[in-house]
């Protein structure tokens, strides 16, 4: 029996029966831009991506096509997921990387998607949660399929889809490019009434991704423990701290990744490669105008010849748009004064660094995202996430499920599986996207940098096109440097 939101069922259509789309159905709309242009499209509406909707609410998306556009166009697919949270389908926006995809030329489509918190009413008054992991994905895979499915009539080109995500949005725009078409997901969205098509991407576009939960705990305590906020936890979180953060580093190796000179990565170098990340970050920020205070670590000199080894660029390959200068991110807090400065950045002390992080936001409590520990740590939302329809909270990974003396279910591991987009990079069953742009804030502290610096490297030790950076000063955010991002897709767009 279908579910139905009671609260918004008045507001929906009736429900569809099989897939469709009617190029005849557009309204015309026009939207100004934060500099003033005026762009003019057509906007189609409320289309159902399949046809066992468990939840009206979300599970249908809207497409927005600028004048000018052709089914040769390529499509922007943008989710606004954030929290893991539910998502409805929305319009774009003026100041965001949606009204400035349509001003480009792209069709602009923002699909609805289930959530953590969504849940429906049954006709005898029960809830249930629909959108608990993995939802959300397989959501956004039926609407690249319905992409698919009707491409020889829709304005779009489906082989040229670039997704688009912020923090969890990021996590679900790197899924939709490392999982494409991976069979794993083949049952699930079959039994949703997902179109029968291919749901691989073009390129993925990834700000600060919350990925890789089943690792992101011991990634945090590694990178943080020595800070000086984490040196005032009490006895029970300071051994938690010191428990997660030596587990980390035999994850690291075991991913096996390499410099792009061939060096492996391991725990030995891995603080060395983060730090060039954050030197070559810095170095972008200053060649642009940025003022960089030696308070926060940095090292100077006026000789290049003095730079920090490995080079600058840390052995992650530089993507097309990486060099190019960015505008000086706002919002500097120096701490402390600066002193002589020379124009290259040679070193930076790692714990001040990092402990100026900690000062811009506090840290997660420990865990920061398996949390939920009886008597002592409240549930997060990523342990909302692995629940199940009854709204229930789950641990999802083996360290904290044993500190509550369980174990961490065969359904929920899966899931957790599903989750991950390090999980198919590599396989040989999966078509993972030619392209990446992958962005975190240089001091973003909501996941650990080794999580998306993991990512990156992996991606490219896969042969694909990689654009990333520790964007420079940089908190938990996203659709931002514009210019350089469309920059970037037009260079791979005109391959």
């Amino acid at each position: 029996m279908l579910l139905m939101c009671t609260a918004t069922f008045a507001q929906i259509s009736p429900l569809p029966k099989a897939l469709t789309f009617d190029a005849h159905a557009g309204k015309r709309e026009s939207m100004q831009l934060y500099d003033g242009t005026t762009i003019n499209y057509t906007a189609y509406e409320q289309l159902y991506y399949v046809t066992n909707i468990e939840d009206a609410a979300y599970q249908y998306l809207n497409v927005y096509v600028p004048d000018g556009a052709t089914r040769q166009s390529p499509i922007f697919l943008r989710t606004y997921v954030g929290g893991y949270m539910a998502s409805a389908a929305s319009q774009p926006k003026a100041d965001d990387a949606t009204g400035r995809a349509l001003k480009e030329g792209f069709v602009v489509v923002i699909p609805g998607t289930r959530g953590r918190n969504a849940k429906v009413e049954t006709a005898d008054g029960k809830q249930i949660y629909t959108g608990r992991a993995p939802q959300a994905i397989l959501d956004l895979k039926a609407a690249v399929r319905y992409l698919r499915h009707f491409d020889k009539v829709m304005p779009g080109d489906a082989e040229r889809i670039v997704t688009d995500g912020t923090s969890a949005g990021g996590a679900m725009s790197a899924l939709l490019g490392a999982t494409g078409n991976n069979p794993e997901y083949a049952a699930y969205l079959q039994q949703m009434g997902a179109a029968d098509e291919r749901d691989d991407v073009f390129a993925s576009v990834c700000y600060c991704p919350i990925i890789d939960l089943e690792h992101a705990d011991m990634a945090y305590e590694w990178l943080f423990h020595q800070t000086e906020s984490r040196q005032h936890l009490d006895p029970t979180h300071a051994a938690y701290s010191k428990e997660l953060a030596s587990q980390f580093p035999d994850y690291l190796n075991s991913l096996q990744l390499h410099l792009a000179d061939g060096t492996r990565l391991i725990a030995d170098n891995y603080l060395d490669y983060i730090k060039s990340e954050l030197i070559r970050s810095a170095q972008i920020a200053k060649n642009a105008g940025a003022d960089i205070p030696d308070s926060l670590g940095f090292r100077f000199s006026t000789s290049a010849m003095g730079r920090f080894a490995p080079p600058v660029n840390g052995g992650m390959q530089p993507g097309r748009a990486t060099g190019a200068p960015q505008p000086p991110a706002g919002g500097m807090r120096p701490m402390g004064g600066r002193g002589p400065q020379g124009e290259y950045i040679v070193d930076l002390d790692m714990q001040k660094y990092l402990n100026y992080v900690v000062a811009t936001q506090p840290l997660k409590g420990v865990p920061a995202f398996d949390s939920q520990i009886d008597g002592i740590n409240r549930p997060s939302g990523e342990n909302d996430e692995f629940g199940d329809s009854s709204g229930s909270t789950v641990n999802f990974t083996d360290y904290t499920a044993q500190k509550n003396g369980t174990a961490v279910s065969d359904e929920v591991r899966q899931h957790v599986r599903l989750m991950n987009p390090m999980s198919f990079i590599g396989d040989g069953l999966t078509a993972v996207a030619p392209h990446w742009y992958i962005r975190h804030g240089a001091r973003d502290r909501d996941t650990a940098f080794p999580v998306p610096v993991n990512f990156a490297t992996k991606l490219q030790n896969a042969g694909k096109d990689v654009d990333f950076l520790l964007a420079w000063n940089r908190p938990h955010s996203g659709d931002y440097a514009l210019d350089e991002l469309f920059a970037w897709l037009k260079t791979i767009l005109n391959e």
